[in-house]
């Protein structure tokens, strides 16, 4: 494991053109009213995925925090491999994982060690998927005021990294090879990990629109 998300390899990441890079160099001679432009358009963002992994507002808002000061602290590192943004959000995921393990006092398993994705999960993956038709999917019920509660209840018991997977791909819309690099997970990974979480929360799902039935 690397000491930070942010220091690890970016194995999966390609040269892109970053829409940040400008604000980034300016940033990066010490000039902190540009930083703070990167501040306004990501703190939420960078909430949503912490709040998502901590379950916690006072955690979410101390993740965001000291994202911002590591990421200020840190810009000599970006290598620009990948967008801003990603790099910002890995260091984000860093912090949020840390604090989720002092708060949990135990280490989070990884994706290698987490016994919810193994080869035999992986086998019977799609064979599980064609079960009957349900309500909705995932994502559309997430969008659907109504039942943005359920979801949300759903989604508390998803292990936290398959959980930040879903939040990842499915509610900030990133794509699978932004994803990857984010999570510094092969692209087969993260869609293996999306679509274990995306089956969990169609069966707590399910059951919900079953008990309405």
């Amino acid at each position: 494991m690397c000491p930070t998300i942010a220091e690890c390899p970016e194995p999966f990441a390609i040269d892109v053109v970053d829409p940040d890079l400008p604000v980034v160099n300016a940033s990066r001679t010490g000039d902190v009213s540009a930083f703070e432009e990167l501040v306004k358009k990501y703190d939420r963002k960078l909430y949503r995925i912490a709040h998502a992994i901590t379950r916690s507002n006072e955690d979410a808002e101390e993740v965001v925090q000291t994202a911002f000061l590591k990421a200020f602290q840190d810009l000599h590192r970006f290598r620009r491999k990948a967008k801003f943004s990603t790099w910002l959000i890995r260091i984000a995921m860093n912090v949020a994982f840390m604090i989720l393990r002092k708060r949990r006092s135990n280490r989070e398993q990884s994706f290698d060690s987490n016994p919810g994705i193994d080869a035999e999960a992986s086998r019977n993956l799609q064979h599980r998927l064609n079960f009957a038709d349900w309500v909705a999917n995932p994502d559309s019920l997430y969008s659907a005021t109504e039942l943005h509660q359920i979801l949300d209840k759903s989604l508390r018991k998803l292990q936290p990294r398959l959980r930040v997977v879903f939040i990842l791909r499915d509610i900030e819309g990133h794509s699978v090879n932004d994803t990857s690099v984010i999570l510094n997970l092969t692209p087969k990974a993260v869609r293996t990990g999306l679509s274990l979480a995306r089956l969990q929360l169609r069966e707590e799902l399910s059951h919900y629109s079953q008990k309405r039935t």
